[in-house]
């Protein structure tokens, strides 16, 4: 198998410490212990304008090479803050009323990925296959191949693709989409992911296709959908064993309290404001439960320097104050809104104590939580998933309970009806959703990927390939 390069925005240089990686993390490093390779991406420093910030940073562990950089406080600006977070990122999430283009952002997007390819043209050989992840690096592929890369290059979207009335709404929508083709095997979360992309397409040039094999602007490539995974078992096993002292001190706090989990970044494609209305719908229509339960959600500040997330922890502490203070008592506080990280070995713990796992985002690619709350439960005794149906995970837990996130009263029904749930079903739907995680795990997500990319041509084959055509038809 040919050595792999993995590129991403963001790359986790091992530094010693013990901290429990991501699955994600976790399933690209395996991939580069089998065959040898490069991560290359952004070490997350951010240099100051005029800064040296060529050098790249080398580090060899377990056989792979992991180069990583910094980058100068105006490209972190434009092309990660503005044109990644503040056009790409709410666009792709149908939220274009946050979308906030600026052509300079565009331009320093560009310049930054463009930069990146020179970077990383050094590290290459010939016969390197080359994974690129996410919406950041967009146009990266075009960019080698303008440098004369002709290896083979995927790319994997782990966020939606919006439909053609979205995407195409962004300024340079022609430009990616082109860019776009470039790759030879285009990844997505989900069937209908694909679709919108090959719309976007077909609606800008003559789009060919036979199967999952295409042709556009001139190239051939693939597309196809690769559901992420977890690890199930890793899962299971940090949410097994003994309880810290402060999860004993949770546990007896909760008493026979039922407890209702939700985690996940500060993020207004969450749906947070819109679960706290339906945790009041749950108080309101059914008073039965007031007393008896406790919704904890857990929502870390990320891109805090970005307007919209400083307007979504505003609304979320304000809508918190208002719902404990309609219906708290003395003895008892409805809602715990916690804006602060926690260990991923202790949340999976924290998922295994809770009876309602919370997952009701707006729009997700996938949504990992969703699956890990699910690995981490108890067999015997396991919680119950409530799931929006605009995630991606909602196409495989199809035994979660599935809800529209925007009708508040519907996801108030489901979690009565959660609270109440009978052991016999609540373990009949775990069984039926393990039994799909551990088929679609991690391992097979990135197998299969890698196997389908390595089947494709190079780009130089396919080139030849063509220039034999051109002169038989000449010939002839």
């Amino acid at each position: 198998m040919s050595r792999l390069v993995v590129v991403s925005n963001r790359i986790a240089v091992p530094d010693g410490s013990k901290v429990s990686a991501g699955g994600l993390t976790v399933g690209i490093v395996d991939a580069l212990k089998t065959t040898g390779g490069v991560w290359f991406g952004w070490n997350g420093n951010i240099n100051e304008i005029g800064e040296d910030d060529d050098e790249l940073s080398m580090l060899e562990q377990d056989g792979i090479t992991y180069a990583s950089f910094g980058l100068n406080q105006n490209d972190y600006d434009l092309y990660y803050l503005q044109f990644s977070n503040a056009v790409l990122w709410p666009a792709f999430h149908y939220r274009l009323d946050l979308v906030n283009f600026q052509r300079e952002a565009w331009e320093g997007y560009s310049r930054v990925n463009k930069l990146l390819a020179q970077r990383l043209l050094p590290l290459l050989k010939p016969d390197d296959v080359l994974w690129i992840h996410d919406y950041h690096l967009l146009p990266f592929a075009a960019e080698l191949r303008e440098l004369g890369v002709t290896n083979r290059i995927g790319f994997f979207l782990h966020i939606p693709f919006p439909t053609p009335e979205i995407f195409n709404a962004l300024p340079p929508h022609a430009e990616l989409l082109e860019m776009m083709c470039d790759y030879d095997l285009l990844g997505f979360q989900t069937e209908s992911d694909r679709i919108a992309f090959l719309e976007c397409v077909s609606l800008l040039t003559s789009l060919q296709t036979e199967g999952k094999q295409h042709r556009a602007f001139g190239n051939r490539f693939a597309t196809e959908v690769y559901p992420i995974g977890i690890e199930p078992d890793s899962i299971k096993e940090m949410a097994e064993g003994p309880l810290p002292p402060k999860m004993v001190a949770m546990k007896r706090d909760l008493g026979d309290a039922q407890n209702i989990i939700a985690c996940e970044r500060l993020d207004y494609s969450k749906g947070l404001p819109e679960r706290f209305l339906a945790y009041e719908a749950l108080l309101e229509n059914f008073p039965q439960h007031r007393g008896k339960i406790r919704y904890s959600q857990i929502a870390p500040t990320s891109r805090g320097d970005v307007q919209a997330y400083q307007d979504i922890r505003h609304q979320l502490e304000t809508e918190a104050g208002r719902i404990n203070g309609k219906y708290g008592t003395l003895g008892w506080t409805p809602l715990y809104y916690l804006n602060q990280h926690f260990d991923r070995r202790l949340l999976m713990k924290i998922f295994r104590l809770t009876d309602i796992g919370l997952v009701t985002p707006l729009r997700d690619g996938m949504n990992l939580v969703a699956k890990e709350y699910v690995a981490a439960q108890d067999p015997d005794d396991p919680g119950v998933l409530v799931l929006s149906r605009f995630a991606g995970a909602a196409n495989e837990l199809t035994s979660a309970l599935i809800v529209n996130p925007y009708d508040r009263d519907e996801v108030a029904a489901a979690l009565d009806r959660a609270l109440t749930m009978s052991r016999t079903e609540r373990i009949s739907r775990y069984n039926d959703m393990m039994a799909v995680l551990r088929q679609n795990d991690i391992a097979h997500w990135r197998k299969s990927y890698l196997q389908d990319l390595q089947a494709l041509k190079p780009r130089s084959e396919q080139e030849n390939e063509e220039k034999k055509v051109v002169s038989f038809t000449r010939l002839a």
